[in-house]
């Protein structure tokens, strides 16, 4: 994969989702042929607010399958033609550029980018910089480096309750006779929200360490909204290599900050973790971004599989 396309200025994430198949999956109505409103999602995260805020009152289709790496995504012809019928498209810009190329050229009536409802933050790429996320780059950044936005929003309660007011407020204006529907919905996800980020709050105030090792610069915003480090063996690109500098770096730091334990996630190969925890005698574990749901995850919706996360973390930073 190119991790230029992944560093470009604004940011990408759609929906997709196992949950509630039976409302949302790729195998409901095609999009444009019910009596609903019809709402295509990029992927899961997306297609989650999607569920939640429109209800029964929408047919949802979804662009990334159960299982599949969203950021490759490849659109067929079907999905271009559900997004040419859709009544809205809710998808998140530049983390799949396929997608961002057919919306741009789609006939749907509502465009929704959750990018633009909520502020986008650079989280610096770790193998371009070679160290802490925050840092100054250790030579000059390109423009493209510069200006990299961290999609990764939804792993915050917090932005990810922004996104689902916006999300909520198109909803309302696209479809005017079930608005106040669709803001009770909305007002139910955002409180089911705001106490999940009290509960990860609370479950990671004190621990013994601060940092954690993921496979790839997924919990930006996550570790910004709970105090801790997160350090990654690849950037923002799930499948990019890490140098060999990186891994010894990875390595000292495991034994200067306590680290236990390397996460690796569901949709990329568990490979490179792997050798890393083996070679640092450190353990492993899934911390999933929630980019798709598959039967491999801590459960079967949204929350479910971030309090999976908290208690893996929690394990992980020796939560007391």
């Amino acid at each position: 994969m190119n991790v230029r396309r992944h560093l470009i200025p604004t940011a990408a994430v759609t929906a997709l989702g196992l949950a509630a198949l039976t409302a949302c999956s790729s195998d409901s109505a095609d999009a444009g042929n019910t009596d609903k409103f019809d709402v295509v999602a990029s992927f899961y995260p997306m297609q989650f607010l999607a569920e939640q805020i429109g209800g029964d009152h929408v047919n949802v289709t979804t662009l990334t399958e159960p299982g599949q790496e969203p950021h490759d995504l490849e659109l067929s012809t079907k999905q271009t033609a559900e997004l040419q019928e859709a009544d809205a498209v809710l998808y998140l810009k530049s983390l799949q550029p396929a997608v961002d190329e057919a919306v741009a050229q789609a006939g749907a009536k509502t465009k929704i980018d959750a990018a633009s409802l909520t502020e986008l933050e650079d989280h610096g790429s770790v193998e371009h910089d070679h160290g802490h996320e925050g840092e100054e780059h250790a030579e000059e950044p390109s423009e493209e480096e510069e200006h990299a936005l961290d999609p990764h929003v939804w792993l915050d309660p917090v932005k990810y309750a922004e996104v689902a007011k916006g999300v909520g407020a198109a909803f309302e204006k696209a479809d005017p006779d079930h608005a106040a529907d669709y803001k009770k919905n909305t007002d139910a996800l955002v409180g089911k929200l705001n106490d999940l980020d009290t509960r990860i709050a609370d479950g990671l105030k004190n621990t013994t360490t601060k940092v954690f090792f993921t496979n790839h610069a997924s919990f930006g915003y996550f570790a910004e909204r709970y105090g801790l480090t997160q350090e990654a063996i690849s950037g923002l690109d799930p499948e990019s290599e890490p140098s060999p500098a990186r891994i010894k770096e990875l390595q000292e730091e495991a034994k200067a900050d306590g680290v236990t334990t390397v996460f690796y996630e569901t949709l990329v190969s568990d490979k490179t973790a792997k050798t890393l925890a083996k070679d640092a005698g450190l353990k492993t574990d899934v911390l999933d971004p929630l980019e798709g749901i598959t039967d491999k995850s801590g459960g079967d919706d949204y929350f479910q599989v971030m309090e999976s996360n908290l208690s893996a973390l929690r394990t992980a930073l020796g939560a007391k």
